[in-house]
């Protein structure tokens, strides 16, 4: 049985398809979004302004008003998505986090360093989440964290700055006591 489920959102597909989806085939399963603490769009309550495009209705008509630019890459446009807003106003979500982008490039950096998880800033936003759900969750809860990223398109942003390109003597050393670097 799945208690909870925490996603982020960028376009919104994966919020709204999969939301739908969990709600139809496991409807007490408490669906949780997550957005920037400085980019608090779908928490504002401040509706996206919308216009036609090709004769569709519902691409942006100007950027959100409560945006602001923060370091989850994927997530949160300057907008919120029309998927996105079908997802809402379908009330999929039970709750909203926001989440530090500081806190996620850090947890995205435990996730590989820890758990051998290589994903970018939005899987870390995405865990750190989740690891708010478990401080709240019942003891035996099941919560899905959904990490659909890899960190190798990251390898030249502020995620990785502190990992220097050459190994040290402490990771030669490692390397060396492999078969490989025999």
């Amino acid at each position: 049985k799945l208690d909870y489920w925490v996603t982020g959102y960028g376009t919104g597909g994966t919020f709204t398809g999969t939301g739908e989806a969990i709600r139809a085939g496991s409807p007490g399963t408490k669906i949780i979004l997550s957005e920037p603490k400085t980019a608090p769009l779908v928490t504002s309550g401040k509706p996206q302004e919308r216009k036609e495009v090709l004769g569709k209705f519902g691409a942006p008509a100007a950027s959100h008003p409560e945006w602001k630019a923060h370091p989850i890459q994927g997530w949160t446009p300057n907008f919120i998505p029309k998927v996105c807003e079908d997802g809402l106003k379908q009330k999929l979500h039970d709750e909203v986090i926001l989440v530090d982008g500081k806190e996620s490039m850090e947890t995205a950096i435990n996730l590989a360093k820890k758990e051998g998880i290589f994903c970018g800033v939005s899987g870390g936003a995405t865990v750190l989440a989740a690891l708010e759900v478990c401080k709240k969750a019942p003891k035996g809860a099941n919560i899905l964290a959904m990490v659909p990223d890899t960190a190798e398109r990251y390898m030249s942003t502020p995620l990785f700055e502190a990992i220097e390109a050459e190994m040290n003597s402490e990771e030669k050393a490692l390397f060396d006591s492999t078969p490989l670097g025999k």
